[in-house]
């Protein structure tokens, strides 16, 4: 028997598996209603599925001239360590180059088991300059 390969894909998830994914790899869970709005509003989307199943996801949000952030970089469990994450984020960059205008500016909020990947694809930190910052309520 052949294993199913996984496929990349550039449409969202369905919204049981983004709020799946979301809470299953360790992400702050969210409620319907804002999964809804992450699934259908984002600028990009970059998808792993296994048996028609997204088993990792990142998405973009931004203007698409100029500034764009990387969110929800999420690869379930049992799916880690294969590379799904640099996979998704190399498709999240590449959709990136092939749709601004020169000089991008590309953004993510780094958590710590992401940063090895993250730095190893040439982010970079942004302190002292500017440090990220979230309005606590």
């Amino acid at each position: 028997m052949t294993a199913t390969p996984d496929e990349l894909v550039g449409t969202p998830p369905t919204l049981a598996d983004y709020l799946h994914l979301r809470a299953a790899s360790g992400l702050t869970p969210r409620s319907e209603a804002q999964g809804r709005g992450a699934v259908t509003g984002s600028w990009r989307w970059s998808v792993v599925q296994h048996e028609g199943r997204a088993v990792a996801m990142g998405r973009v949000i931004g203007d698409g001239a100029w500034y764009f952030h990387i969110a929800d970089m999420a690869t379930l469990p049992e799916h880690q360590g294969r590379g799904l994450g640099r996979r998704v984020l190399a498709d999240l960059l590449a959709q990136i180059d092939d749709a601004a205008p020169p000089d991008p500016y590309v953004t993510l909020m780094a958590d710590a088991p992401g940063r090895r990947l993250y730095e190893s694809m040439g982010f970079v930190e942004t302190a002292p300059r500017s440090l990220g910052m979230r309005l606590a309520r």
